[in-house]
């Protein structure tokens, strides 16, 4: 693999490798390794990195989200690690380009196949995290995916349920409103939330604050409704 290469990669990354084996060994699909005895390919790394990817993005997505349950967080960790999304990074950063690929995968469009591409950033962020610790990848992929997050919590099916609600009652020249009730020790207070129109209760929903409970009482009002 010649050095140019592999320096655009080390550029997009914002990272100089120390051990540059790593980085070409992410940078190698198994048909390649099939031609040439001797030669490791990423699957290993993609299986570390797919690990560092969920965990940093898990917990950049909880901090952002803190009224939200678990199937809404869920919901935005898996449109921003998809297979599209990966490998739109992963031609960002040049992969596309800098991957060692078999004669037989790279006439067949292996290149630009965003299975493959996907898989390589995820090995390519294990070989930043085996070169330069955590802290280094973490900061790489909180960089890279942060603006991600806030675009798709800004897309309208992850949007905070009870304002998307307010937007719909307010064509109809209607508002909401919610009660709330609290049950349960101090230490794990449980609320009950009602979302109200016109004195009858279209919504409602539970959780550990007001704010959560009436987001899950408008989510189950934009569901019935």
């Amino acid at each position: 693999m010649a050095g140019d290469a592999l320096a655009a990669v080390e550029g997009a990354l914002g990272h100089d490798f120390s051990d540059r084996h790593l980085l070409v060994e992410a940078l190698t699909h198994a048909s390649y390794a099939a031609e040439h005895d001797g030669v490791a390919h990423y699957q290993r790394l993609e299986f570390l990195g797919d690990a560092i990817v969920e965990l940093v993005t898990t917990d950049m997505i909880f901090a952002v989200m803190p009224d939200e349950p678990e199937g809404q967080m869920t919901k935005v960790r898996a449109a921003v690690v998809d297979e599209p999304t990966l490998a739109t990074v992963g031609r960002a950063w040049g992969l596309d380009v800098a991957m060692r690929m078999g004669v037989g995968e790279e006439r067949s469009g292996g290149r630009d196949r965003d299975s493959i591409l996907s898989d390589v950033v995820e090995s390519v962020i294990a070989a930043v995290y085996l070169d330069a610790g955590f802290s280094t990848t973490e900061r790489l992929i909180r960089a890279v995916w942060g603006p991600i997050i806030d675009e798709r919590i800004a897309r309208t099916d992850v949007a905070d349920a009870r304002s998307r609600l307010q937007e719909q009652l307010a064509t109809l020249g209607q508002t909401v409103s919610f009660t709330h009730e609290r049950s349960g020790p101090d230490h794990a207070a449980v609320f009950t939330a009602r979302a109200i129109v016109g004195g009858t209760v279209i919504g409602s929903g539970t959780g550990g604050s007001k704010k959560a409970a009436a987001i899950a009482a408008a989510r189950d009002a934009l569901e019935r409704h």
